[in-house]
């Protein structure tokens, strides 16, 4: 009912908004999405609903499909209600909702907004302003048995739909099922996305003394399967775009993002961007206008746009930086360390490939920079620097032979000039 909501406030959860056409026309969209190869995922909204008296608000006049207790009946940071997932009518008024945009519609995935808003009793309240459990804690127990069933129920029913956890804190077992997971597919990681933007929001002077927030999240990396997420929330309100989260000139900023994007596409996890970033939208994301394609026509920012389209076309076609994402197999540090340089270096490997990846987070160039190496050779595969994406360098057929010269507790090691605020991805060669 609300446009300024963006969607999150939902009177009816049976029906895609008219705004933009009848039901039948949001399936041909669909449909044409599917013929293109394009999958859609939903942005599933089970934690609130608004007040509204056409809604659900009180629907018979009282809390229905609300919860009735003062301590849990609204978010009021929100302004809304809280579904009461505890009684079976509730539950299964959701669980349905979820299955028919599946069957009726033919999506392929929900993410499911505000997970931990339901999974805690205290959230957003302070201290007297929630009960807890029988057991004493603050775990909503009707939650987490409604998750087990939304997520059991689906993949028994649809094994191949995507459920997705937008789930802020380190509850344990999000997309496990067994052990009392809750069954999702995927979690979005929020803790690499704050360190991380923390860390490129700063002047590359002291980053040195941050170089943490850059390497903390391989410590949990494999403890859920996680979706790296540079969504919505992160360029509104003040946050700035992408592009203006980087320090500097505007040259220094296109190629700070590029060198963020080499970072994420290779760091293991699934990978959400927000529509702008891929050609450099300056002005933050707002829900009442259009976004400024009329960027394109600059060749700062179709160089960006290049970019984006090369990076994701070697990143689907290299099964290194994807095939193994919720192990170590796939994964191994080389430079971890490096924080006075602001370089990091790692291997990521999978169906019997290799790529290594060497990021310059500096503003300075770095010639002659060793890494220590195990294999043979290896050739260029992408440099975010090339003069094609806007870079300074005159890239070709590049190979690197170790030499025996010890690098990071290695014996051999290759010598690259890295420039700065850059990324280079090497390819593994079989001899």
């Amino acid at each position: 009912p609300y446009d300024g909501s963006w969607g999150y406030q939902v009177c009816s959860y049976y029906a895609p908004t008219a705004r933009h056409g009848s039901p039948k026309d949001f399936m041909a969209f669909v449909d044409s999405m599917h013929e293109a190869g394009i999958g859609v995922i939903l942005d599933w909204v089970p934690a609130h609903f608004p007040k509204d008296q056409h809604g659900l608000y009180e629907f018979d006049g009282k809390p229905l499909y609300e919860y009735q207790g003062w301590d849990r009946i609204e978010h009021e940071g929100w302004g809304t209600r809280r579904f009461d997932v505890g009684r079976n009518e509730v539950e299964c008024f959701l669980v349905s909702n979820a299955m028919f945009w599946i069957e009726k519609y033919h999506v392929d995935g929900l993410r499911v907004d505000a997970v931990a808003s339901m999974l805690y009793l205290d959230y957003d309240r302070a201290p007297g302003e929630w009960v807890p459990n029988v057991y004493g804690d603050n775990r909503s127990l009707e939650a987490i048995s409604f998750f087990k069933k939304l997520n059991g129920h689906m993949k028994g029913a649809h094994p191949d739909v995507l459920m997705i956890a937008e789930e802020s804190t380190s509850w344990e077992k999000i997309t496990h099922l067994e052990d009392g997971g809750l069954g999702f597919d995927y979690k979005w990681n929020m803790g690499w996305m704050n360190d991380t933007l923390r860390y490129m929001n700063l002047d590359p002077v002291y980053r040195s003394h941050h170089h943490d927030q850059l390497v903390f999240s391989m410590v949990y990396a494999f403890s859920e399967k996680y979706v790296l997420p540079i969504s919505h929330d992160e360029v509104v309100h003040g946050k700035g775009s992408l592009i203006n989260k980087m320090p500097g000139d505007t040259n220094a900023k296109i190629a700070g993002l590029k060198a963020f994007m080499g970072y994420m596409m290779s760091h293991p996890g699934k990978k959400l961007m927000f529509m702008g970033q891929e050609y450099g939208q300056f002005a933050e994301w707002n829900y009442s206008t259009g976004l400024d394609f009329s960027l394109l026509d600059d060749p700062k920012h179709m160089a960006i746009q290049r970019f984006f389209r090369d990076l994701n076309n070697y990143y689907k076609t290299h099964p290194s930086l994807y095939f193994y994402e919720n192990s170590w197999e796939g994964f191994e540090w080389l430079v971890v360390d490096d924080s006075s340089h602001n370089v990091i270096s790692y291997e990521r490997r999978g169906q019997g490939e290799a790529t290594l990846v060497v990021v310059n987070f500096s503003g300075s160039y770095h010639y002659g920079y060793r890494i220590g190496v195990g294999g043979k050779k290896y050739r260029l595969g992408l440099s975010s620097d090339d003069l094609k994406y806007g870079g300074s360098t005159q890239t070709g057929e590049w190979i690197f032979t170790p030499e025996d010269v010890p690098s990071n507790n290695r014996e051999r090691s290759i010598s690259v000039n890295l420039p700065p605020l850059s990324f280079m991805y090497l390819e593994l060669m079989d001899d």
